[in-house]
Protein backbone atom coordinates (compact mmCIF):
# COMPACT_ATOMS: atom_id res chain seq x y z
CA UNK A 1 0.00 0.00 0.00
CA UNK A 2 2.87 2.61 0.98
CA UNK A 3 4.41 1.87 -2.54
CA UNK A 4 1.36 2.47 -4.29
CA UNK A 5 1.04 5.92 -2.39
CA UNK A 6 4.72 6.84 -3.00
CA UNK A 7 4.08 5.78 -7.10
CA UNK A 8 1.14 7.98 -6.77
CA UNK A 9 2.80 10.77 -5.08
CA UNK A 10 5.92 10.73 -7.92
CA UNK A 11 3.59 10.86 -10.64
CA UNK A 12 1.78 13.66 -8.75
CA UNK A 13 5.01 15.87 -8.72
CA UNK A 14 6.05 14.86 -12.37
CA UNK A 15 2.38 15.54 -13.56
CA UNK A 16 3.16 19.93 -11.88
CA UNK A 17 6.67 19.67 -13.51
CA UNK A 18 4.95 18.90 -16.58
CA UNK A 19 1.89 21.07 -17.87
CA UNK A 20 0.74 19.98 -21.29
CA UNK A 21 3.67 17.86 -22.48
CA UNK A 22 6.14 20.99 -21.51
CA UNK A 23 8.27 19.85 -18.72
CA UNK A 24 9.12 23.45 -16.69
CA UNK A 25 11.75 21.82 -14.18
CA UNK A 26 14.11 24.48 -14.99
CA UNK A 27 14.33 28.08 -15.65
CA UNK A 28 16.74 30.39 -18.08
CA UNK A 29 18.50 32.95 -16.32
CA UNK A 30 19.16 34.31 -19.70
CA UNK A 31 15.90 36.21 -20.14
CA UNK A 32 14.11 39.10 -19.82
CA UNK A 33 10.76 41.08 -20.58
CA UNK A 34 9.92 41.65 -24.55
CA UNK A 35 8.42 45.15 -23.23
CA UNK A 36 11.18 48.20 -24.06
CA UNK A 37 8.07 51.23 -23.74
CA UNK A 38 5.68 52.65 -22.40
CA UNK A 39 3.08 54.63 -24.62
CA UNK A 40 0.66 56.80 -23.32
CA UNK A 41 -2.26 57.93 -25.22
CA UNK A 42 -5.59 60.29 -25.02
CA UNK A 43 -8.76 58.73 -26.03
CA UNK A 44 -10.61 62.19 -28.04
CA UNK A 45 -13.88 60.22 -26.59
CA UNK A 46 -15.90 59.92 -23.30
CA UNK A 47 -15.70 57.06 -21.14
CA UNK A 48 -18.55 55.16 -22.99
CA UNK A 49 -17.20 55.81 -26.42
CA UNK A 50 -13.72 55.00 -25.42
CA UNK A 51 -14.71 51.19 -23.60
CA UNK A 52 -16.65 50.78 -27.61
CA UNK A 53 -13.82 51.87 -29.65
CA UNK A 54 -11.32 49.90 -27.61
CA UNK A 55 -13.21 47.12 -27.27
CA UNK A 56 -15.10 46.48 -30.56
CA UNK A 57 -12.36 48.16 -33.08
CA UNK A 58 -9.18 46.95 -33.90
CA UNK A 59 -7.59 49.96 -32.13
CA UNK A 60 -6.82 48.60 -28.57
CA UNK A 61 -4.87 49.39 -25.71
CA UNK A 62 -3.51 47.41 -22.67
CA UNK A 63 -5.03 49.54 -20.25
CA UNK A 64 -8.33 52.22 -20.39
CA UNK A 65 -8.06 54.94 -17.37
CA UNK A 66 -11.42 56.85 -17.02
CA UNK A 67 -12.29 59.93 -16.37
CA UNK A 68 -14.99 59.25 -13.28
CA UNK A 69 -14.53 61.23 -9.71
CA UNK A 70 -12.56 58.51 -8.68
CA UNK A 71 -11.08 56.55 -11.87
CA UNK A 72 -11.51 53.12 -13.04
CA UNK A 73 -8.44 51.27 -15.08
CA UNK A 74 -9.39 48.61 -17.34
CA UNK A 75 -7.26 46.11 -18.26
CA UNK A 76 -8.26 45.55 -21.85
CA UNK A 77 -5.33 43.05 -23.42
CA UNK A 78 -2.51 41.17 -21.47
CA UNK A 79 0.88 42.74 -21.35
CA UNK A 80 2.06 39.43 -22.39
CA UNK A 81 -0.31 40.12 -25.96
CA UNK A 82 0.05 43.03 -28.35
CA UNK A 83 -1.93 45.70 -28.28
CA UNK A 84 -2.79 47.74 -31.46
CA UNK A 85 -2.33 50.88 -30.18
CA UNK A 86 1.22 52.16 -31.70
CA UNK A 87 0.79 52.33 -35.60
CA UNK A 88 3.31 53.26 -37.67
CA UNK A 89 5.89 54.48 -34.85
CA UNK A 90 9.52 54.90 -33.99
CA UNK A 91 11.64 55.66 -31.04
CA UNK A 92 15.51 55.42 -30.66
CA UNK A 93 15.91 53.20 -33.69
CA UNK A 94 12.96 50.70 -32.61
CA UNK A 95 10.00 50.74 -34.96
CA UNK A 96 6.54 49.64 -34.80
CA UNK A 97 6.46 49.45 -31.07
CA UNK A 98 2.87 47.61 -30.62
CA UNK A 99 5.31 44.37 -30.24
CA UNK A 100 7.68 45.66 -27.95
CA UNK A 101 5.71 48.37 -25.91
CA UNK A 102 2.37 48.65 -23.14
CA UNK A 103 0.05 51.49 -24.43
CA UNK A 104 -2.55 52.74 -21.84
CA UNK A 105 -5.32 55.28 -23.14
CA UNK A 106 -6.65 58.10 -20.89
CA UNK A 107 -9.65 59.14 -21.80
CA UNK A 108 -10.08 63.17 -22.78
CA UNK A 109 -11.38 64.88 -25.02
CA UNK A 110 -8.45 66.00 -27.08
CA UNK A 111 -8.42 69.49 -28.52
CA UNK A 112 -11.07 71.61 -30.87
CA UNK A 113 -10.16 74.47 -32.80
CA UNK A 114 -12.38 77.92 -31.44
CA UNK A 115 -12.31 81.38 -33.05
CA UNK A 116 -9.46 81.41 -29.89
CA UNK A 117 -7.41 79.01 -31.58
CA UNK A 118 -7.12 75.67 -30.50
CA UNK A 119 -8.04 74.37 -26.76
CA UNK A 120 -6.77 71.28 -25.03
CA UNK A 121 -8.97 69.29 -22.59
CA UNK A 122 -7.25 69.33 -19.22
CA UNK A 123 -6.60 66.59 -17.38
CA UNK A 124 -8.10 66.03 -13.29
CA UNK A 125 -5.57 65.54 -11.17
CA UNK A 126 -7.60 62.23 -10.00
CA UNK A 127 -6.64 60.86 -12.92
CA UNK A 128 -2.90 61.85 -13.26
CA UNK A 129 -2.96 59.82 -9.21
CA UNK A 130 -4.43 57.31 -10.82
CA UNK A 131 -2.12 56.88 -13.08
CA UNK A 132 1.28 57.26 -11.56
CA UNK A 133 1.07 54.02 -9.48
CA UNK A 134 -0.28 52.07 -12.65
CA UNK A 135 3.08 53.38 -14.71
CA UNK A 136 5.21 53.08 -11.50
CA UNK A 137 3.99 49.31 -11.26
CA UNK A 138 4.79 48.73 -14.72
CA UNK A 139 7.82 50.07 -15.59
CA UNK A 140 9.23 48.04 -12.02
CA UNK A 141 7.83 44.89 -14.05
CA UNK A 142 9.23 45.51 -17.22
CA UNK A 143 12.66 47.23 -16.47
CA UNK A 144 11.37 50.01 -18.43
CA UNK A 145 14.00 52.88 -18.79
CA UNK A 146 12.63 56.64 -18.17
CA UNK A 147 13.85 57.35 -21.47
CA UNK A 148 11.21 55.25 -22.91
CA UNK A 149 8.08 56.17 -21.20
CA UNK A 150 6.78 58.32 -24.00
CA UNK A 151 3.84 60.17 -25.47
CA UNK A 152 2.06 58.91 -28.79
CA UNK A 153 3.10 62.08 -30.22
CA UNK A 154 6.85 61.39 -29.48
CA UNK A 155 6.45 57.81 -31.38
CA UNK A 156 4.11 59.16 -34.03
CA UNK A 157 4.97 62.98 -34.46
CA UNK A 158 3.66 63.21 -37.95
CA UNK A 159 0.41 61.79 -37.28
CA UNK A 160 -0.22 62.23 -33.57
CA UNK A 161 -0.40 64.96 -30.86
CA UNK A 162 -1.57 62.52 -28.09
CA UNK A 163 -1.82 63.32 -24.48
CA UNK A 164 -1.08 66.88 -25.68
CA UNK A 165 0.54 70.08 -23.76
CA UNK A 166 -2.07 69.75 -21.25
CA UNK A 167 -1.13 66.22 -20.15
CA UNK A 168 1.04 66.86 -16.75
CA UNK A 169 4.38 65.07 -17.65
CA UNK A 170 6.56 67.07 -15.08
CA UNK A 171 4.32 65.50 -12.15
CA UNK A 172 5.81 61.87 -13.68
CA UNK A 173 9.36 63.54 -13.94
CA UNK A 174 8.83 64.44 -10.09
CA UNK A 175 7.80 60.46 -9.90
CA UNK A 176 11.27 59.30 -11.20
CA UNK A 177 9.46 58.18 -14.24
CA UNK A 178 10.92 60.03 -17.35
CA UNK A 179 13.66 61.86 -17.68
CA UNK A 180 13.51 65.67 -16.97
CA UNK A 181 16.06 68.32 -18.22
CA UNK A 182 17.99 69.93 -15.12
CA UNK A 183 16.21 73.78 -15.29
CA UNK A 184 19.99 75.23 -13.99
CA UNK A 185 21.90 73.87 -16.90
CA UNK A 186 19.28 74.76 -19.31
CA UNK A 187 19.67 78.96 -18.19
CA UNK A 188 23.05 78.05 -18.49
CA UNK A 189 22.94 76.68 -22.31
CA UNK A 190 20.39 79.05 -22.93
CA UNK A 191 23.30 81.79 -22.82
CA UNK A 192 24.78 79.98 -25.42
CA UNK A 193 22.06 79.64 -28.00
CA UNK A 194 20.48 83.39 -27.15
CA UNK A 195 23.40 84.49 -28.78
CA UNK A 196 22.93 82.45 -32.49
CA UNK A 197 19.70 79.56 -32.35
CA UNK A 198 21.49 76.47 -34.00
CA UNK A 199 20.52 75.45 -37.29
CA UNK A 200 18.23 72.50 -39.11
CA UNK A 201 21.69 69.94 -39.13
CA UNK A 202 22.15 70.11 -35.44
CA UNK A 203 18.40 70.63 -34.27
CA UNK A 204 17.63 67.29 -36.56
CA UNK A 205 20.92 65.86 -34.94
CA UNK A 206 19.76 66.27 -31.27
CA UNK A 207 16.09 65.18 -32.32
CA UNK A 208 17.29 62.07 -33.39
CA UNK A 209 19.75 61.42 -30.65
CA UNK A 210 16.69 61.78 -28.15
CA UNK A 211 15.08 59.14 -29.81
CA UNK A 212 12.16 60.67 -32.49
CA UNK A 213 12.49 59.02 -35.87
CA UNK A 214 13.59 62.45 -37.60
CA UNK A 215 14.81 62.72 -41.29
CA UNK A 216 18.28 64.39 -41.86
CA UNK A 217 16.89 66.89 -44.48
CA UNK A 218 18.99 69.27 -43.47
CA UNK A 219 16.57 72.25 -43.63
CA UNK A 220 13.93 73.44 -41.39
CA UNK A 221 11.24 71.47 -43.17
CA UNK A 222 7.45 70.99 -41.95
CA UNK A 223 8.70 67.21 -40.55
CA UNK A 224 11.09 69.00 -38.64
CA UNK A 225 8.98 71.45 -37.14
CA UNK A 226 6.27 69.35 -36.32
CA UNK A 227 8.83 67.31 -34.58
CA UNK A 228 9.92 70.27 -32.58
CA UNK A 229 6.26 70.80 -31.83
CA UNK A 230 6.12 67.35 -30.14
CA UNK A 231 8.87 67.66 -28.21
CA UNK A 232 7.65 71.00 -26.59
CA UNK A 233 4.09 69.78 -25.94
CA UNK A 234 6.48 67.38 -23.93
CA UNK A 235 9.18 69.54 -22.35
CA UNK A 236 7.71 73.43 -23.21
CA UNK A 237 4.00 73.56 -23.39
CA UNK A 238 3.72 77.14 -23.07
CA UNK A 239 4.93 77.45 -26.76
CA UNK A 240 4.28 74.16 -29.02
CA UNK A 241 4.57 76.39 -32.31
CA UNK A 242 7.21 74.50 -33.62
CA UNK A 243 10.07 77.23 -33.71
CA UNK A 244 13.37 75.95 -33.15
CA UNK A 245 14.37 78.60 -30.62
CA UNK A 246 17.09 79.11 -27.97
CA UNK A 247 14.68 77.60 -25.10
CA UNK A 248 14.12 74.60 -27.37
CA UNK A 249 17.68 74.08 -27.92
CA UNK A 250 19.06 74.20 -24.86
CA UNK A 251 16.50 71.58 -23.41
CA UNK A 252 17.45 69.05 -26.18
CA UNK A 253 21.25 69.96 -25.39
CA UNK A 254 20.63 69.14 -21.78
CA UNK A 255 18.94 65.93 -22.32
CA UNK A 256 21.26 64.71 -25.01
CA UNK A 257 24.96 64.96 -23.27
CA UNK A 258 26.01 63.76 -19.51
CA UNK A 259 25.52 65.97 -16.44
CA UNK A 260 29.18 66.88 -16.29
CA UNK A 261 29.30 68.11 -19.97
CA UNK A 262 31.02 71.50 -20.42
CA UNK A 263 28.97 73.65 -22.22
CA UNK A 264 28.62 74.17 -25.92
CA UNK A 265 31.00 76.53 -27.15
CA UNK A 266 29.52 80.08 -27.88
CA UNK A 267 29.15 80.47 -31.60
CA UNK A 268 30.80 83.68 -33.43
CA UNK A 269 28.40 86.46 -33.54
CA UNK A 270 27.08 86.54 -37.58
CA UNK A 271 28.95 89.43 -39.33
CA UNK A 272 26.47 91.51 -41.01
CA UNK A 273 26.65 91.34 -44.62
CA UNK A 274 29.07 94.07 -45.96
CA UNK A 275 27.58 95.26 -49.34
CA UNK A 276 30.00 96.89 -51.73
CA UNK A 277 30.29 100.70 -51.68
CA UNK A 278 29.37 102.12 -55.19
CA UNK A 279 31.70 104.78 -56.90
CA UNK A 280 29.71 108.39 -57.00
CA UNK A 281 29.21 109.72 -60.10
CA UNK A 282 31.45 112.79 -60.97
CA UNK A 283 29.86 115.77 -60.52
CA UNK A 284 29.14 118.24 -63.13
CA UNK A 285 30.75 121.91 -62.77
CA UNK A 286 28.44 124.49 -61.86
CA UNK A 287 27.89 126.72 -64.43
CA UNK A 288 28.52 130.37 -63.87
CA UNK A 289 26.02 132.64 -63.05
CA UNK A 290 24.76 135.31 -65.95
CA UNK A 291 24.74 138.88 -65.32
CA UNK A 292 21.10 140.00 -64.69
CA UNK A 293 20.26 142.94 -67.25
CA UNK A 294 19.18 146.08 -65.35
CA UNK A 295 15.77 147.00 -66.36
CA UNK A 296 15.40 150.55 -68.16
CA UNK A 297 14.59 153.36 -65.57
CA UNK A 298 10.71 153.31 -64.88
CA UNK A 299 9.69 149.78 -66.06
CA UNK A 300 7.03 148.33 -63.03
CA UNK A 301 7.75 144.83 -61.87
CA UNK A 302 5.50 142.18 -60.95
CA UNK A 303 6.35 139.79 -58.02
CA UNK A 304 5.72 135.91 -58.78
CA UNK A 305 2.45 134.41 -58.03
CA UNK A 306 2.54 131.69 -55.35
CA UNK A 307 1.27 128.46 -56.55
CA UNK A 308 -2.32 126.79 -56.33
CA UNK A 309 -2.90 130.61 -54.57
CA UNK A 310 -5.12 133.54 -56.30
CA UNK A 311 -3.77 136.36 -56.35
CA UNK A 312 -3.91 139.37 -54.13
CA UNK A 313 -7.46 141.48 -55.81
Amino acid sequence: MKSLAATLLIALLAGCATQGGIDKTYTAKGQGSRVRFLVLHYTVADKPASIKILTEQQVSAHYLLTDDASPTIYGLVDETRSAYHAGNSSWKGYTQLNNSSIGIEIVNAGWKDTPQGRVYAPFPQTQIDALIPLVKDIVARHGILPENVVAHSDIAPLRKQDPGPMFPWYQLAQAGLIVWPDANRVAAVRQVFDVQVPDAVWFQKKLAAHGYGVTQSGVFDQPTRTTIAAFQMKYRPANIAGEPDAETAAMLEVLTTPANAPLPPVPPAPIPEMRPVQPTQPVDPVQPVQPVQPLPPGTPTTPPTPPNTPPVA
